[in-house]
């Protein structure tokens, strides 16, 4: 049951983070961002959420434009979600959708070999 919940929270923290990702104004950090998965520990003291983006980007540039952010997304968080305290926000840069093109271009590189 315990899971149950804890999943459920962890879903809800990422949704809201999306949304509240999608309104920053910050030039470090491209359009677009995709909240893959949030991690939030049992006390809610810290979450480990885990963007990526689907355009071209500097990594450093990001991470910092992210941390920057980080303040203002769990003020946001506190108040969409009332809660009285909010779990310090950590961003993770996920490199999973590239990897997965990656694959995919392999693969197909791969198959038209195969059909000549």
């Amino acid at each position: 049951m315990a899971n149950y919940k804890r999943d459920r929270r962890n879903e809800e923290i990422r949704r809201e983070i999306a949304e509240i990702l999608k309104d920053i104004k910050d030039p470090r950090i491209p359009s677009m961002p995709s909240v893959n998965s949030c991690d939030v520990t049992g006390d809610l003291e810290e979450a480990r959420v885990y963007v990526s983006f689907f355009t071209d980007y500097d990594e450093k540039e990001v991470k910092q434009g992210l941390k920057a952010s980080a303040g203002y997304v769990r003020k946001q968080l506190a108040e969409r979600l009332n809660m009285r305290n909010s779990p310090k926000i950590y961003f993770i840069l996920d490199h999973s959708v590239e990897t997965g093109a990656r694959i995919n271009e392999i693969l197909k590189s791969l198959n038209t070999k195969d059909s000549e």
